[in-house]
């Protein structure tokens, strides 16, 4: 039962990540919102509760084949950053050699 109220929990940051982007119209992911509030959230307590634990780790098990449909879908965008070529290895530079 405890994995039970995790996900719900998950569910209603995802839902107030929905909220936040229906009434700012922030070009991010609801899901990242969502998160990104889940997150801070669970800095403020200190600790993660064991009902989200529970329910986080099935997800973490699947996060392969969650992300998948976001990387099949660079294929088809590919002839968009042809010419970002450039910046798009800058950035995966920097983001491999950054502090943090």
């Amino acid at each position: 039962m405890p994995a039970l109220s995790g996900f719900l929990w998950l569910i209603s940051y995802w839902l107030i990540g929905e909220v936040v982007i229906h009434f700012t119209a922030l070009p991010i992911s609801s899901g990242v919102i969502g998160m990104l509030l889940l997150c801070a959230t669970l800095a403020v307590r200190g600790r993660v509760p064991n009902s989200i634990a529970a329910a986080a780790q099935p997800l973490i098990a699947l996060l392969a084949m969650l992300i998948m449909p976001g990387v099949v879908g660079v294929f088809f965008i590919i002839g968009e950053l042809a010419g970002q070529w450039t910046a798009i290895l800058i950035a995966l530079v920097l983001v491999r050699y950054s502090a943090w």
